[in-house]
């Protein structure tokens, strides 16, 4: 494909969809393409800076208006589509302000796929897995617009308990401290 149409099409869906960050065999759709051809393309894309390989098999559209603070996220569905992923451990409590230290760089989530740590442009992303049933997993979760749920502040602490993450950092008075008092 032309990389002038390849980008007019990843603009497009850009600008209408929010829709930025692709799984290769996704892109098979706005290109038309399939196999080595598509692999061409999308070569031919990185290679000119449109698309930017995030991780393997998945791929950032350079130029979308929405990269941002949501960006991880996109990727982490990219990475375990059709697996409940969400922002837990560190990462939520220290927006909670449970934990003193901010992670730079870095964002934790828990999800039922498999774990794993990918280094991308747009920071860390630290994948750990939970092998509670999603049964028990929704109720603990507050969704988020346009952006992975993030764990409620006791089930984030839950969490990091159950995976056995150091609990030195958390403020136990923040932890059990209610706004609503």
């Amino acid at each position: 494909m032309r990389r002038d149409l390849a980008l007019k099409r990843l603009a497009g869906a850009d600008r209408r969809l929010r829709l930025y960050v692709y799984r290769k065999a996704d892109l098979a759709v706005p290109f038309g393409e399939h196999g080595a051809a598509l692999t061409r393309t999308v070569t031919s894309l990185c290679s000119a800076g449109i698309l930017e390989r995030a991780a393997h098999g998945v791929y950032v559209y350079s130029y979308s208006e929405h990269l941002g603070e949501g960006t991880l996220d996109e990727i982490v569905r990219c990475l375990r589509p059709g697996r409940v992923s969400w922002e837990s451990l560190e990462s939520a409590l220290s927006q909670y302000g449970v934990i003193s230290q901010i992670p730079m760089g870095r964002v934790t989530y828990m999800t039922t796929g498999r774990s794993g740590v990918f280094s991308t442009r747009f920071g860390v992303i630290e994948l750990t897995h939970s092998k509670l049933p999603v049964s028990r997993i929704l109720p603990g979760l507050v969704m988020r617009r346009g952006r992975l749920p993030i764990a409620s502040k006791m089930f984030a602490y839950r969490n990091l308990k159950d995976v056995g993450r150091n609990l030195h950092l958390v403020d136990e008075e923040e932890l059990y401290w209610d706004e609503d008092e």
